[in-house]
Formats: C-alpha cells, sequence, structure tokens
C-alpha cells in the first residue's frame, strides 16, 4: 500500500489490510516532500508512535533542517499531533512568491485509447492550487471520439481545458501537437494514467521562478498502487527510489563533468512529469518523431529532449516536490513487455544522438565502458541495487530491447519520413 503522511498535520495509525503487507509511506513537512518510508506491517498494523518512531530514523537530518527553518527544537522525535512552528517555513512562505511570480502553464495531457485514466487524470488537474494554467488534451490517432467525450464533462465542470487531435500515431507527434497549439510559456507533460498532486503545476512553477535559466523542469513519480508483484518489481527497478531522491538537482554545463548529458543513470527526469519553456522546445528542434511511444522505438524521446536541451547549454531543474502519481502495470507479461521498450527506447536514443550530434562520437565511446558495467557486471550499479533475486527474464528482456533499438530506430525513421510526407502540414 502506498500512503502519505505530512507530520506537521500530525501521524495517525495505518491498519494492516493483510499480514506482512509493505507500507511506502511518503512523508512530508507542510506540503514538502522529505523522504519515503518502507515498513512492512504487522499483522495488527503499525500504531502512530511505531510510525513517527520510522519516520525519524528514516528522514532524521531532514526533519532536523526543516524544524531549524521554522523555529522548532529537533530532539529525534515526533510529536503524534502535528507541528506548531513559531514562524512560517521557508518552503511555504516562498510558494507566495511562485503563486504570484510563476509563469503561465500549458498542461499537455495526450491519450490514446484510455479514456477513463484520462479521466482521473483531469480529475486531479481540477484540483490545482497554481492560478495560471491550461489543459490541452492531445487525442493520438484516436479509434473513437471517448477521449472527447470525458474533455466535455470535464469543461462542464468547470476544467480550463481544450482538445485536439493529432492524427499521425505516435507520442513525439503529440508532443509536438501540443507545442504548436499551446498558448503557455511553458508547456507541462502528464500521462493519462497519473494523479496529479495538488501542488504539482506550482512546484514546476517553482523550478522556473527560483532557477531563472532553466530551460526545463521535471518532478517526482511515486507508485500510485503497489498492489501486484508486477508493480512492486517495476518500482524496484526504476520507482522513486532509484532515482535523484528528495533534493533539487540543476543540470547545466557546469555539472556535465559530475553528471554527462548523455548518461542518464539515474535520469535526469521522465516525460510523465517535465516541463519545457516554449523556446527551449524550439532551440532543441521539438520531439524526435521517431521516438516515443506508439514507434517501433516504443520510449526515448523525453530523454533525448533532455539530454539535448543539456548538450546546447541548457539547464535542467529535477524539483522533487512537483509529484505525480504514476499506476504502474499491474500484469507481469506488460511488465516485460515495458523493460523491452526502455530498452529498445535507451539505444535508439543514442543512436539518434549520434545522427543529430556526430561529435558526440568520443564522449560516447568513453562512457561505454561505464555502461556496460553498470549494466551487465554483478557489480554494476543495475545489479547490485536490484538484488540476486530480481527476476532474470525481466534482465534479459531489456537486454534483448537494447539490442533492437538501432534497427527499431531506423524503422521508425523511415516511418516517421512517410508520415511527415503525408500530411501537408507536415
Amino acid at each position: 500500500m502506498v500512503l502519505e503522511c505530512d507530520v506537521a498535520e500530525g501521524i495517525g495509525d495505518i491498519p494492516a489490510p493483510r499480514p506482512g503487507a509493505q507500507a511506502l509511506v511518503l512523508v512530508r513537512v507542510f506540503s514538502e516532500p522529505v523522504g519515503m518510508v518502507s515498513e512492512v506491517l504487522p499483522a495488527e498494523g503499525m500504531g502512530a508512535d511505531e510510525l513517527a518512531r520510522a519516520i525519524a530514523r528514516e528522514c532524521g537530518p531532514a526533519l532536523r533542517e526543516r524544524f531549524a527553518e521554522c523555529g522548532l527544537a529537533w530532539n529525534g522525535e515526533l510529536p503524534l499531533d502535528g507541528l506548531h512552528p513559531p514562524r512560517t517555513p521557508g518552503f511555504v512562505a516562498s510558494r507566495e512568491r511562485v503563486m504570484r511570480d510563476g509563469p503561465q502553464i500549458t498542461i499537455a495531457v495526450c491519450t490514446r485509447g484510455r479514456p477513463d485514466g484520462l479521466a482521473v487524470t483531469l480529475e486531479t488537474l481540477q484540483a490545482q492550487e497554481y492560478p495560471r494554467f491550461q489543459v490541452l488534451v492531445v487525442d493520438n490517432a484516436p479509434p473513437d471520439d471517448r477521449a472527447h467525450q470525458v474533455v466535455l464533462a470535464a469543461r462542464r465542470g468547470g476544467l480550463n481545458v481544450e482538445y485536439v487531435v493529432e492524427p499521425r500515431p505516435g507520442l513525439s507527434w503529440a508532443r509536438n501537437r501540443a507545442i504548436e497549439v499551446a498558448e503557455g510559456e511553458v508547456i507541462a507533460s502528464a500521462d493519462d494514467d497519473e494523479r496529479c498532486d495538488r501542488w504539482w503545476a506550482a512546484e514546476l512553477a517553482r523550478g522556473f521562478v527560483e532557477v531563472p535559466g532553466a530551460g526545463a523542469v521535471t518532478g517526482m513519480i511515486v507508485p500510485g498502487e503497489l498492489a501486484t508483484e508486477s508493480q512492486v518489481l517495476f518500482e524496484k527497478y526504476g520507482g522513486v527510489r532509484r532515482g535523484r531522491g528528495f533534493a533539487r538537482a540543476v543540470f547545466s554545463p557546469a555539472t556535465a563533468r559530475q553528471q554527462s548529458p548523455l548518461y542518464p543513470l539515474p535520469p535526469f527526469g521522465a516525460g510523465g512529469n517535465m516541463a519545457f519553456r516554449r523556446d527551449a522546445l524550439e532551440q532543441i528542434g521539438r520531439f524526435d518523431c521517431a521516438l516515443g511511444a506508439g514507434t517501433f522505438t516504443q520510449g526515448g524521446e523525453d530523454t533525448a529532449a533532455l539530454s539535448t536541451l543539456l548538450l546546447a547549454s541548457g539547464t535542467v531543474v529535477y524539483q522533487p516536490s512537483a509529484i505525480v502519481r504514476h499506476y504502474h502495470r499491474r500484469e507481469y507479461a506488460s511488465l516485460n513487455r515495458q523493460l523491452t521498450g526502455y530498452g529498445r527506447g535507451l539505444t535508439a536514443f543514442y543512436v539518434s544522438t549520434l545522427l543529430h550530434r556526430p561529435g558526440c562520437t568520443t564522449e560516447l565511446l568513453r562512457l561505454g565502458r561505464q555502461a556496460a558495467r553498470d549494466q551487465f557486471s554483478p557489480q554494476g550499479r543495475r545489479h547490485s541495487e536490484l538484488g540476486a533475486d530480481y527476476p532474470r527474464d525481466l534482465l534479459r528482456a531489456n537486454l534483448v530491447g537494447m539490442l533492437q533499438g538501432p534497427f527499431a530506430y531506423a524503422g521508425a525513421r523511415v516511418r516517421a519520413r512517410q508520415l511527415r510526407h503525408a500530411d501537408p502540414k507536415g
């Protein structure tokens, strides 16, 4: 089960849905995420005092900082009835500036054939606290009009939402259509199987306001549920604990020696939670239509966009307080296909980079040894973090996808060229 606890509001009990259930708890302080606690629940559940001790153990350093910031003394213990600070926490105070000075945002939701998920995503966008945003639903080669009906219902409910169709299949075509239509200075992306935190848009805006040179801001993706073995396995493979954690990170030419723009491990961000300034998207030539879901490559367009921006001397901000909840695939076969797609997208991204920026060849060759060690060695980053019990067939699926990626990209480029020439606007 996936829960959250804002210690400023108090700490309660966790009932156990079944003996041995695992609870993944997102810990917040005055709405700011500071850590994640994972606990196996006893048969009787976990009491508030025990949960408080677990949070204090796991998040102690972060809590000490937050307590000091708002004038509270940290003694290693959390009061169960919440916090009553003598002064406003800096995180909350700075949000006032964001709400006042943040950019106009267009939230693009690209969808195809998932009206139920789209309805939930739009419902969470309706609840956003940020005052300056519009929603744009891009229906990609729609099989029917159900997405349009969902948009009409959301509009009747008061959501400021527009609807457009992109007939050419492929997520990058849909993303690029959003760039053409969007009115906002910033274009944010949310998937149609996500729930966006009510402060999500505001926290993306925070990244642009507090790092004025940012061309892109990405956020944190936490699981919406961990109800099946496949969801647990995906979270172990590439979930929030395998990401960048709870501290803001800023990537730019100044950080290239510590984190190569060509080696996104851990990732700079993901397509389900990212936002770009419009001029940054135009600078990089928008999204590569031979990459992404709906093409032979199945992915990689988000990584390519962020990496290309960094290679063009841009700045990317990872803002962990911008949170979406993603519902991982429940079935094992779907997870297997997903990891194959991840592998395809990764190596297709590298082929795309070589074709568009051949000057990166030397750097990619240099990184090859590190990549091979991280991906394939038992002591490498990927295997050592997953553990020996992680299903080998899932790792093989990912490897097969990597081998397929260059060939998939070649086919996808041919197909993208055909679609572009078939459309009079393209």
